[in-house]
């Protein structure tokens, strides 16, 4: 499996913008459908957006238009672009790594990003 280190969090005004950033070590990082998942206090962990080994992506309706999913296979990252980012986006968010092979998954740490005036 791989290992997931996020970064890019922080506090932003309602409206602005955040990139999330998610390095893997590890072997074969294209093949791994990757995800961004967020939880907010006192509630579950839900999916927020996700890529497959072929760059498909996949977004929750609440941030479909806000917010974009990519990759860079080379450095074995993937990204969150998140813009106008509202109250309600403030969570922990965490990125997921799904090997499609045999089913495994790996969490990252996790990056708080709090939407606030």
């Amino acid at each position: 499996q791989v290992q997931l280190v996020e970064s890019g969090g922080g506090l932003v005004q309602p409206g602005g913008s955040l990139r999330l950033s998610c390095a893997a070590s590890g072997r074969s990082f294209s093949i791994y459908t990757m995800g961004w998942y967020r939880q907010a206090p006192g509630k579950q962990r839900d999916v927020v957006a996700s890529i497959t080994s072929r760059d498909s992506t996949n977004y929750v309706d609440s941030v479909r238009g806000r917010f974009t999913i990519s990759r860079d296979n080379a450095k074995s990252t993937v990204y969150l672009q998140m813009d106008s980012l509202k109250p309600e986006d403030t969570a922990v968010y965490y990125c997921s790594a799904y090997n499609p092979l045999n089913g495994g998954r790996s969490w990252g740490q996790g990056t708080q990003v709090t939407v606030s005036s």
